[in-house]
């Protein structure tokens, strides 16, 4: 491992400072293969049919599962942490949205739909959006099992044993709510799969701001804060510092007073 830091950088020649970034170029055209067979290997997974009827509450009104494809044959859905008690929705994904919506038109010409699916009421849900200034499309999945069914939130009797199944794993998570992106896709005779779901930092990629940290000497800057994203604010936020929810929901307890 290096001992080079921001502190005490190692100040080279160009023609030695090339020669190390040569040397990287071949690590990082390997990382970029490796990703491209990865990349491959996720599209040749199983297909799950969804069996059930799942209904969301939309800003034009009731909207099933078939339809938030809008016509396409593949869907992105974001599971966004919005719980129906918050009083907005968790920094973190909102991190990860302020990166979607200019995505939305080019991922159409793809023959792909998107959404965000939270627990939190339509009300909450439209106030928050407009408040941060999105235009994605964000349903309310209160009152339905569809969370649940793709692991996105967890009922009190789940987290009351210390662990829940998240990640494809049993875990201890700091929230009823979790993030995660989940694939359908709608064949020709309006039958639907479920294709791939990830969590966690698997959902990482679609963050470029985190894309663009990983280029410069400082990286991320995460390693002296309670938890990685503890530095996170809405992006109307930053200046004040401010949270609505005081008991911060959405953090890990034992950094949610700090």
């Amino acid at each position: 491992m290096s001992t080079h830091t921001i502190e005490n950088p190692r100040i080279v020649s160009r023609d030695e400072w090339l020669a190390a970034r040569k040397k990287l170029l071949a690590k990082e055209k390997q990382l970029t293969r490796q990703r491209d067979a990865v990349a491959a290997e996720r599209r040749e997974l199983p297909w799950v049919r969804v069996e059930k009827n799942y209904v969301f509450d939309s800003p034009s009104g009731k909207k099933t599962l078939a339809e938030l494809f809008d016509g396409r044959s593949q869907l992105i859905v974001y599971h966004f942490m919005f719980g129906p008690d918050w009083k907005e929705g968790c920094p973190s994904c909102s991190f990860n949205m302020d990166h979607t919506d200019g995505a939305l038109v080019h991922l159409a010409q793809r023959d792909v739909s998107f959404a965000a699916v939270s627990r939190a009421t339509m009300s909450k849900i439209e106030a928050f959006k407009k408040r941060l200034g999105w235009k994605f499309n964000w349903v309310s999945s209160n009152g339905t099992e569809f969370n649940y069914d793709y692991q996105a939130s967890f009922t009190p009797e789940q987290l009351a044993k210390g662990k829940v199944e998240y990640n494809f794993d049993q875990m201890e998570f700091p929230s009823a709510e979790a993030p995660g992106i989940s694939v359908f896709y709608k064949d020709k005779d309006g039958n639907i799969f479920h294709t791939y779901s990830a969590y966690a930092r698997g959902t990482e990629s679609t963050i470029n701001t985190y894309n663009y940290l990983d280029y410069v000497p400082k990286g991320r800057d995460e390693d002296s804060l309670p938890f990685t994203m503890a530095w996170l604010r809405h992006h109307d936020r930053y200046e004040t510092g401010y949270l609505a929810d005081a008991d911060r929901p959405y953090w890990p307890a034992q950094a949610a007073q700090s």
